[in-house]
């Protein structure tokens, strides 16, 4: 056990009944409720926890591709009768100061959504039993169980409790270090004024690059919501990018001048930098606490919500028996579905190239309008050529 789950360990209340699960979940966003959900469809008792109260505020960009809805067997007229969802038939991309290039689809390519209700949605779908408002605060092994805060025992936990989730720690996760993204964003309702104020189209979002190509800002509307933000590789002057990201976004016309003044921070841990153990005795990681945010783009919604199935398929393969041994087959599977973990090739090829030359030549590829369509948008961002996930 880590010093700061030992530290923290708390002590068992005399008289109090302990209640059992075939699987406790430590996170209610969708990489858990996905997991939940495919566990209690196939007949096993699970318990989520988290520690905070549903629904809640969760800062994201906030968007999912057709391949997600699939996954989720989800019907996108249905869902966005009474919430929000954006159809995203475009985008708008350069690098920050310089004429964006626009791509157009025929049909949308992604959905835009609220976190709030989103995330809210697929936990009370998952038919979980709910255990919220509750934190980890001790987490022990007796046996062939683990204990959690000497209330709840499980044969199995599933950590999926973002970039600082307990369960990764115990698993010897590193929250600082190389591939750690650090992100300010803010997301509010436009009042008329703003609406009038501000020229994003909801259908087509907007991505600014960083003159270093180490991160990126965005602005998108969904409908009358206005999502903004910038993230970065590390945190080193990210307030200053942020800064003067919306600086600019305000002298092109494209915001309100009157935006709060709040940000909300965040961050996670790209796929092949820093890689995570997701694997334990009788414990599975998944979704930010695995550290699966695509490296090119730093998208993670649709490989948290690919996690969280695919550990419900390991989980259910392995019978009831959860050593280390019986869940390997949830690494196998993570790796045949987005490879063994590895840097990107771009990162390779910018440690050999000055940053001058880089932001050069990276300037001139966002520019070019096949780049940005094939490569930049279809490829790195929206993973048109990976089907939907099919589990049997």
């Amino acid at each position: 056990m880590t010093p700061g789950l030992a530290a923290v360990r708390a002590g068992k209340s005399p008289g109090r009944v302990m209640q059992s699960c075939d699987v406790l979940i430590v996170g209610g966003g969708p990489a858990g409720s996905s997991c939940a959900w495919r566990l209690t469809q196939a007949g096993l008792d699970v318990l989520l926890l988290d520690r905070r109260s549903f629904p809640r505020d969760k800062v994201c960009g906030g968007w999912i591709t057709p391949q997600v809805l699939q996954e989720l067997q989800l019907d996108p007229v249905a869902y966005g009768a009474d919430r929000v969802l954006q159809p995203i038939t475009g985008f708008r991309a350069g690098l920050m100061g310089a004429a964006p290039v626009q791509t157009n689809y025929s049909a949308p390519v992604s959905y835009g959504l609220r976190r709030f209700e989103f995330d809210h949605f697929l936990l009370e779908r998952s038919a979980a039993r709910l255990c919220l408002g509750t934190g980890v605060q001790g987490l022990r092994r007796a046996g062939q169980e683990w204990i959690i805060n000497e209330e709840i025992r499980a044969p199995l936990v599933v950590g999926a409790g973002g970039h600082f989730c307990p369960v990764a720690r115990l698993l010897g996760a590193r929250l600082q270090g190389e591939g750690v993204v650090a992100a300010q964003e803010m997301e509010f309702p436009l009042n008329p004024q703003q609406q009038e104020a501000c020229s994003i189209d909801p259908a087509i979002p907007e991505l600014y690059f960083c003159p270093d190509l180490k991160g990126y800002g965005w602005g998108f509307r969904k409908q009358n919501f206005l999502n903004l933000g910038l993230g970065r590789l590390g945190n080193q002057g990210l307030s200053r990018h942020v800064a003067t990201f919306f600086d600019f976004l305000k002298a092109e016309g494209k915001i309100p001048a009157d935006i709060p003044p709040r940000l909300h921070g965040h961050a996670y841990l790209l796929r092949g930098y820093t890689p995570r153990n997701l694997i334990g005795e009788g414990m599975l990681l998944v979704g930010d606490a695995a550290g699966l945010a695509y490296s090119q783009s730093g998208e993670g919604i649709r490989p948290a919500i690919e996690s969280g199935l695919l550990a419900a398929k390991a989980i259910l393969e392995a019978g009831g028996r959860y050593s280390r041994e019986n869940l390997e087959s949830y690494r196998t599977l993570m790796d045949g579905r987005f490879g063994r973990p590895r840097k990107h090739w771009t990162v390779n090829v910018a440690r050999c190239i000055p940053e001058r030359i880089l932001a050069s030549v990276g300037g001139a590829l966002l520019g070019a309008p096949w780049f940005s369509k094939h490569v930049l948008l279809e490829r790195w961002f929206l993973h048109l050529h990976q089907p939907a996930l099919s589990i049997g």
